[in-house]
């Protein structure tokens, strides 16, 4: 049998990879891992949350906060319902700018825009938001057909993808995948412990195991709370950590 482990969406939540680094090695997971980015964003450590990756050399997809980070962007790609929002989303891309070291930008610069392989005999793709879109959010409740299309634009018979933060497993009625692994460093589902995804197959059939872990939540909270305002990492993040919401 075949096996990966896949996660994504850390935003700067030294605490909850670390905690997810320490699952993943407590239960035999930490090898053939993959990471689909936003590695960077609404949390404060940034520059440690990457110099994590880069020491393991895991794999990893490019996600549009590292691009709007990596690139000095003032748009960090992502969907604001409010004006609120979006001014929280403005000053947490500026904070995580001004806290970001060139030489790590320079390795976000150079993230892939997805990752391509076979687990078992099925053909496995990993991306951000979609394969069509950095940036595009596939919730649970996508229409089929638009999902199968995606599948076959991949050419891919399980598609991996993050970015909306919430996990889910969907298989279509083509019998293909979709798979959110949810998120490590800001999950939005109602539940804050770090997530993360297991897939395991044995030729054509897959097995998919979401875990959950608790970390030190109040210690990602409070280091938001202590950056000095303004210009600080909106404070309203702190309160989304603690509840698994925004």
């Amino acid at each position: 049998m075949d096996q990966i482990t896949i996660f994504g969406d850390i935003h700067a939540n030294l605490p909850a990879l670390e905690a997810v680094f320490a699952d993943m090695a407590a239960h035999g997971l930490d090898n053939h891992l993959y990471c689909l980015g936003d590695l960077v964003g609404y949390g404060t450590f940034p520059n440690e949350v990457i110099a994590a990756i880069r020491e393991r050399q895991i794999p990893t997809i490019i996600g549009n906060y590292d691009q709007g980070v990596g690139h000095n962007s003032a748009d960090c790609g992502c969907a604001c319902p409010t004006p609120e929002a979006r001014a929280r989303g403005n000053r947490s891309i500026a904070w995580s700018k001004a806290h970001t070291t060139a030489e790590n930008k320079a390795y976000l610069r150079e993230l892939l825009p997805q990752i391509s392989f076979r687990l078992g005999d099925l053909r496995v793709v990993l991306a951000h938001g979609s394969p069509r879109r950095i940036n595009e959010y596939l919730y649970e409740d996508r229409p089929d057909a638009s999902l199968e299309r995606l599948l076959d634009l991949a050419e891919a018979d399980v598609l991996v993808v993050g970015h909306t933060h919430k996990p889910y497993h969907r298989v279509l009625p083509s019998g293909r995948h979709v798979v959110n692994a949810g998120s490590v460093g800001k999950p939005m589902d109602g539940d804050p412990r770090a997530g993360y995804v297991v897939l395991r197959a044995r030729d054509d059939k897959l097995d998919v195991e979401f875990r959950r872990v608790p970390y030190d939540v109040e210690k990602a909270a409070r280091a938001i709370e202590a950056t000095t305002m303004p210009g600080g990492m909106p404070h309203e993040f702190a309160g989304m950590l603690r509840t698994g919401t925004g």
